[in-house]
Formats: C-alpha cells, sequence, structure tokens
C-alpha cells in the first residue's frame, strides 16, 4: 500500500509525502485500501500503534529531476520493518511548483524538516540521492536532534562551477519536448542522449517517471527553469564545511560509474565525523535504481546498525 500525505513546507508550499507499506496486522479492511490523501496534523495520520509495529523512521529524499516513486523499490523493503516516507520536493513530482517560488537550498531544507517533524518521523535516518543527499546532510547538520543517521549517494561536496551549470542549461535546450510517446522517451534519456555514454534502459525508464501526458505529447512534470534555479543554488560553492557538523553516523555510497570519484568520496567519508564507505558496482549515477539488489546489500547493514540500537 501507498498513500499520500500532505506536509506543509517553507513559505506555505504544499508538499506530497508518500508512506509505503502494509497496514498493521489484523486490519482487513485497511490492506485493500488504495492509495489515498492524508492531513499530517501533528503526526502522520496513521493508525494507533502503526509506527510501533514498523519501527523509526526513514525519509527518503531524491535528486534534482526526480520523485518520491524513484525509491518505491527502497522505500518498500524498509517498511517491512520500519516506517519508510519518501517526499516529493518542492518543484516535483506532485508537490506544489509556484512560479516565484523559493528554490534555495534553505527552502529545501527547512522542507525536510517540516516533514521530519509533521509526519513523526524523527529522529530518523534521512537517505537521499544527488540533490536530495546534499539537503540530508545540511539538514543533519542543522538538527542533529531530527536525524540519528544519514546515506549519501552519489553527490559531491565540492564546487562544481559555472561551467557545469552552462552545460545543463544547454542540455535542456537539446531535449526534444514534446516525446510523442513514452517509448520515445525510454529511447531519447536511455540512448539517443548525448551524455548517454552506452544504452542504459534504466536511465530511461527513470526519466519516464517523471513525464505526463500533455495535449502535445509528453512533457516533464517539472519546470526546467526551476530546476536550474535550485541547481544554480548549490554548484558554485563546496559543502565540506557542513559536512563535519553531521554527528550521527553517516554512509558515503557511490555508483563505480557514477558522478562521485572514489578520492572524493573517501575524502568525504574522513570529513565526516563518524563517516562509512561503500560502493555499488555495475551502477552509475542512479544506483538506487540502476541496481536496486547490489544498492539494498550496500544499505543495509548500516540501516540495521543504525536503526536497531
Amino acid at each position: 500500500m501507498v498513500r499520500r500525505i500532505d506536509v506543509t513546507g517553507a513559505g506555505g508550499v504544499r508538499l506530497a509525502a508518500w508512506e509505503f507499506g502494509d497496514p498493521p496486522k489484523g486490519d482487513p479492511a485497511r490492506a485493500a485500501e488504495p492509495a489515498r490523501t492524508v492531513p499530517a496534523q501533528g503526526g502522520p495520520g496513521r493508525a494507533p500503534g502503526e509506527r510501533a509495529e514498523r519501527g523509526p523512521g526513514v525519509l527518503l529524499l531524491h535528486g534534482l529531476m526526480g520523485r518520491a516513486s524513484h525509491w518505491a523499490s527502497t522505500a518498500r523493503w524498509l517498511s517491512e520493518r520500519h516506517r519508510a516516507v519518501a517526499l516529493d520536493q518542492r518543484g516535483h513530482g506532485q508537490s506544489d511548483k509556484p512560479p516565484e517560488g523559493f528554490y534555495t537550498r534553505e527552502a529545501y531544507v527547512d522542507d525536510a524538516e517540516a516533514a521530519l517533524e509533521q509526519l513523526g518521523l524523527a529522529p530518523a535516518v534521512v537517505i537521499g540521492h544527488a540533490m536530495g543527499a546534499l539537503t540530508a546532510w545540511q539538514l543533519a547538520a542543522r538538527r542533529p536532534d531530527l536525524v540519528c543517521g544519514l546515506v549519501i549517494c552519489d553527490m559531491r561536496a565540492s564546487a562544481l562551477g559555472g561551467a557545469s551549470q552552462r552545460e545543463w542549461e544547454d542540455w535542456f535546450k537539446a531535449w526534444p519536448v514534446p516525446f510523442a510517446t513514452l517509448a520515445d522517451v525510454r529511447k531519447w534519456f536511455g540512448e539517443d542522449d548525448p551524455w548517454v555514454e552506452r544504452p542504459n534502459p534504466a536511465r530511461g525508464e527513470f526519466y519516464a517517471e517523471v513525464m505526463s501526458e500533455s495535449a502535445d505529447g509528453w512533457r516533464p512534470v517539472f519546470e526546467p527553469e526551476q530546476m536550474l534555479k535550485s541547481r544554480e543554488t548549490w554548484v558554485y560553492d563546496a559543502h565540506w564545511e557542513e559536512l563535519t557538523q553531521v554527528r550521527c553516523p553517516a554512509l558515503v555510497v557511490r555508483g563505480l560509474d557514477g558522478e562521485l570519484g572514489r578520492a572524493e568520496s573517501q575524502e568525504m567519508v574522513r570529513v565526516l565525523p563518524r563517516g562509512q564507505y561503500a560502493e555499488v558496482a555495475d551502477a552509475g549515477h542512479l544506483v538506487h535504481y540502476d541496481q536496486p539488489d547490489a544498492w539494498r546489500a550496500a544499505i543495509e547493514p548500516f540501516m540495521d546498525s543504525v536503526l536497531t540500537k
């Protein structure tokens, strides 16, 4: 079962959080219940005793252009023992996308903080991919009382610079939108995209999940301009100082062919006061999506060590 829970983020932005897992045992009526929306009112809007059955909380934060559904595989196995919630961050998925809204680092971190508090998840393990990982470690540095563990998936701490931002601007312009069919989406992002070195079906599926059908074809559920605004708030700065302020156990995970190099990832582990390292072979930047089984094998021992204490 998956259900949506509405959360109020910074500036009143409505955020969609998605809780994965079966209802409490002994409740056959809820066992057949479809996805639904409930409010977060000083807690998660769940049946009494549900949190206790599932154990400590986990908040999952997707990367730039991602959405909560990209965490479905991870969230489902986590929900066997823990309460797992994935958040559509502002500008993404089914959360609000205010045209003149704030797409700053502070806003993203404030949103994650609000989600933990309103959902009643804290202290929780926060798992983030790419931009979501940066949000996760900035939150852990700011609010150690809310975060008891941290998983950083393929996100660099060093500054990427202006050239990187210009590359992204050019890349968005190269998208042949609208796409006629989802098959065209899968083919372009999995094969034809100039950024693809070799065919990557998982990448094609990843981008198919962030498309919606419109009158003239398939378009992204986000606004590229808002994605560039979000990205420009971190690419010009390094983020090592915040890593030094993370006091909880932290696992840095990289795909062997991802964007985070081995030397930088190991330096991140060294800088983190309680850092650990894991590497996933045959995975690119979309580690958890490329290789879900290997991803689980990489993070599950860490999760067990943090959440069973």
